[in-house]
C-alpha cells in the first residue's frame, strides 16, 4: 500500500512537543492537552509540519466548506491503553481476560453525556453535526465556524506543488471538554488515502504470467539461460496454492475450526463469491460452506476513481483466496470500506470491534509514515486497543518498497503497520520443494537484470532493485515494551536514544517471484469479455493473510481462546523451535530465479522479456540471524501453532 496521507503534525512547538507526544501515541493514551488560552485545552498534533510561515499562502476564505470529524476520548483513555496491555501481556494475571463488545463499551466509551456536551459545544459554533457514532461525531460548515469552533485559523498553504488548507496553529477545544475529546481531522484538505500493498495490483485487463514455470522450488531448470551466482538458476513458480503454504508453515491437521477472520480493504469485489469458490475446487481447497464467507459493506462508496477501486478488488481476491487456503474452516468476513481515505478505512475496522465480527483482522494496506498525522494515529490507536480487550487482533502488511529510499527519497517505516498496537507483517521470498518440503526462505527483496541482445549473459547484474518487504524503524512510535531485550539496538535507537518501534514483528511468503497463485474474474484483452483467470501474484499484501491464517490454527490449537493482540506472546516465543530464523543467504551462495514475461502482461503478441530475479537484496534492510528488521523474528515453524496448544 501506499498513501497520500499528510505529513507528521505537530503542535506549535514541534521540537518541544514531539517527544512527549511520541511517548503518549506509543501508549495509546491521548496526546497531553496544554492550555493556549484560559478557557481552552490544545489538541495537540493537529497543525501539520507542512503548514510554515514560508508556505502560508494567507488566510481561507471564511465562506469555503469544512467537513470533519471530532473523535471522542470515551470515559477513560488511559485505562483503556492499561487493560489493553494486560490482556495482552502472557505475564499479566489478566491476561486473556477479554471484555464483551458491550463491556468494552460500557466500562471505555464515551458517556451519553459527553456526546451531547461535544455536539452542542459545535453547533454553538455554527457547525452542523451530520453524523453521530460510537467513536465520533461528524461535522460540516463554513470555514468561519470550524475556526470559531477549534480556535484556530485555516490558511492556505503549499505543498509539493499544490495548494492545501490547514491550521496556523494547533487546534483546542473548550477546557471542560478535555476529556472528552481525542482529536479532530478534517482542518487540513491533503489527501488522506491509503492503497493497497499488491506489488503487481491486478489491472483491469487480465495479468498472464507467461511461464515457463517451475511447479516447486527447482523443478525446472532454465538450462539456455546465463548462469547467475556460478550455477544455472530454476524458472519461477507458477505460485504456490494452498497445500504447499500450509506444509511450509506448519499447519498439521489444524484448519481454524471456530475461529473467525475479518478482512478490511477498500470496496468489494462483485465476483468474489464465485472467485473464491472456483479457486478452491481447482487447487484442492476445502469447498467452501454455505455462509462461511460474509461481506459487510457501506450504504454507497465513494472516490472509486481516484482510489482505483477495480485494483482493490483484486486485493479483496488475494486476501480471501490466501486466508482459505491456510486456514480453510475459518470464518471470513469481509469487510469493505466505502473508499481508501482514512476515516472510511477507520468505519471498517471500527464495525469489526462494535459488532466483534472476527478475533483475528488481516489488513493489506497502508501509507507512508511521513505522511500520517497524530490525530489519525490516536483514532488508529483507539481501535486497536478496543479492539485489543475484546480479544481481537489486527495484522497489517509491512509494505512493498523496502526502506522507502527509492518510493519517498527518506528512509522510513509506513503507517498504520507502525502502531505499536498492530502486528507488523514482513515478506519472505520462500523455497518449498517436492512433496510440498520447506526448503528454505530469504528476506523478500528484489533485484532485477535483463537478458543481454545476444541471449549470452545479464544486463548489469545483479540489476537494480525493484521491491522488498517493508520495514525499519519508526520516527513517531516509542518503542513498545514487548521489544525490548529483542530488537538490537542498532535499529531501535536509530532515530532516538530512547528507542522507537521496529517493523516488522513477524513474517511470511510475500515475493511474487515465489509468490501466490490467485484466481479472479478479469476483463480479457478484447475489453468486453469478463472471465476468470490465474495468476500469480506477491507483496506483503499476500504476507499478512497468510500469517493471518497461521493465527487461525494457532487459536485452534488454544481451544478456541482468542489470541487477541498477539504481539506480547509473539515476542515470548522468540529464538525457539516455533520459528524460522530468516536470512538473506541461507544456502551460502547467491539465490535467483528467471522470470519471462509477456511484454503487455496478458499474450505474446508484443512479445517477451526475459529477466532474472535475485533474492534477499531488500534495499538497505537485511534479513540477519536473529531479529531484523525484513522479517521480525522470523516465520511461523511447524512448532509455531501448536506451541499455543493447552495443556
Amino acid at each position: 500500500m501506499r498513501s497520500n496521507r499528510a505529513k507528521m503534525r505537530a503542535g506549535v512547538s514541534m521540537a518541544a512537543t514531539l517527544p512527549m507526544l511520541v511517548g503518549a501515541l506509543a501508549l495509546g493514551i491521548p496526546a497531553a492537552h496544554a492550555a493556549d488560552a484560559p478557557h481552552r485545552d490544545t489538541l495537540a498534533g493537529t497543525k501539520p509540519a507542512w503548514a510554515t510561515a514560508k508556505a502560508d499562502q494567507g488566510a481561507s476564505s471564511d465562506n469555503a466548506q469544512y467537513s470533519g470529524r471530532v473523535y471522542l476520548a470515551g470515559r477513560d483513555a488511559a485505562g483503556l491503553a492499561a487493560y489493553a496491555k494486560a490482556v495482552s501481556d502472557p505475564d499479566s494475571a489478566s491476561y486473556g481476560k477479554y471484555l464483551t463488545a458491550r463491556q468494552a463499551r460500557n466500562r471505555f466509551g464515551a458517556t451519553a453525556a459527553q456526546v451531547a456536551a461535544v455536539k452542542s459545544w459545535l453547533t454553538s459554533a455554527g457547525l452542523k453535526v451530520t453524523d453521530t457514532t460510537r467513536h465520533y461525531v461528524a461535522v460540516s460548515g463554513d470555514v468561519a465556524a470550524a475556526e470559531r469552533a477549534f480556535g484556530t485559523q485555516l490558511h492556505n498553504y503549499t505543498r509539493s506543488g499544490h495548494t492545501y488548507r490547514a491550521p496556523t496553529k494547533s487546534a483546542s477545544v473548550p477546557v471542560h471538554l478535555a476529556g472528552a475529546v481525542l482529536t479532530v481531522t478534517g482542518l487540513d484538505t491533503a489527501p488522506h488515502r491509503a492503497s493497497h500493498d499488491d506489488t503487481l495490483p491486478p489491472p483491469d485487463t487480465v495479468f498472464r504470467n507467461s511461464g515457463p514455470f517451475s511447479s516447486y522450488y527447482g523443478s525446472n531448470t532454465a538450462s539456455t539461460l546465463p548462469e547467475a551466482y556460478g550455477t544455472k538458476i530454476p524458472y519461477a513458480i507458477k505460485g504456490y496454492t494452498g497445500k504447499q503454504l500450509r506444509a511450509a508453515y506448519g499447519a498439521g491437521t489444524r484448519t481454524g475450526k471456530g475461529v473467525r477472520i475479518a478482512i478490511t480493504d477498500a470496496y468489494a469485489s462483485p465476483t468474489i463469491a464465485f472467485d473464491a469458490a472456483t479457486y478452491a475446487k481447482k487447487h484442492g481447497d476445502a469447498t467452501w460452506k454455505t455462509g462461511q464467507l460474509h461481506q459487510v459493506l457501506p450504504k454507497k462508496y465513494t472516490d472509486t476513481k481516484d482510489c482505483s477501486a477495480a485494483g482493490w478488488y483484486g486485493e479483496e481476491t488475494l486476501d480471501v483466496e490466501a486466508v482459505h487456503a491456510v486456514a480453510p474452516a475459518a470464518d471470513v468476513t469481509y469487510v469493505g470500506s466505502a473508499s481508501c481515505n482514512d476515516d472510511d478505512l477507520l468505519d471498517a475496522l471500527g464495525k469489526v470491534v462494535d459488532r466483534h465480527l472476527a478475533d483475528i483482522v488481516s489488513n493489506s494496506w497502508g501509507g507512508l509514515e511521513a505522511d500520517a498525522t497524530p490525530d489519525l494515529l490516536a483514532a488508529y490507536d483507539q481501535t486497536f486497543q478496543l479492539g485489543a480487550v475484546e480479544g481481537i487482533g489486527f495484522y497489517f502488511s509491512s509494505g512493498d518498497n523496502g526502506d522507502e529510499l527509492a518510493n519517498s527519497h527518506t528512509k522510513q517505516t509506513e503507517f498504520p503497520v507502525s502502531s505499536a498496537w498492530a502486528t507488523a507483517v514482513g515478506g519472505t521470498s520462500l523455497a518449498v520443494g517436492k512433496n510440498n518440503s520447506y526448503l528454505w526462505e530469504t528476506g523478500w527483496g528484489t533485484e532485477k537484470a535483463v537478458l543481454s541482445a545476444d541471449g549470452k549473459s545479464w544486463t548489469d547484474f545483479p540489476g537494480v532493485f525493484t521491491s522488498g518487504a517493508g520495514g525499519g524503524t519508526s520516527k513517531l512510535v516509542a518503542e513498545p515494551n514487548y521489544q525490548q531485550g529483542v530488537v538490537p539496538d542498532a535499529l531501535a535507537k536509530a532515530n532516538s536514544a530512547t528507542g522507537n518501534r521496529v517493523v516488522p514483528d513477524i513474517a511470511a511468503i510475500a515475493d511474487p517471484n515465489t509468490g501466490f497463485l490467485v484466481g479472479q474474474t478479469q476483463t480479457l484483452p478484447d475489453g468486453k469479455t469478463q472471465a476468470y483467470d490465474e495468476y500469480r501474484i506477491g507483496g506483503t499484501s499476500l504476507a499478512a493473510p497468510v500469517i493471518a491464517g497461521v493465527q487461525a490454527l494457532a487459536q485452534e490449537a488454544a481451544g478456541g481462546k482468542p489470541l487477541g493482540f498477539a504481539n506480547p506472546a509473539i515476542y515470548a516465543r522468540y529464538g525457539s523451535k516455533a520459528y524460522h530464523d530468516v536470512t538473506d543467504n541461507p544456502t551460502g551462495s547467491g539465490l535467483a530465479v528467471a522470470r519471462v514475461d509477456f511484454a503487455n502482461g496478458y499474450d505474446a503478441t508484443e512479445g517477451l522479456t526475459t529477466s532474472v530475479r535475485s533474492l534477499g537484496k531488500d534495499s538497505s534492510l537485511s534479513a540477519v540471524k536473529g531479529y531484523d528488521d525484513v522479517t521480525g523474528v522470523g516465520t511461523p515453524a511447524p512448532g509455531y501453532v501448536e506451541s499455543y496448544r493447552r495443556h
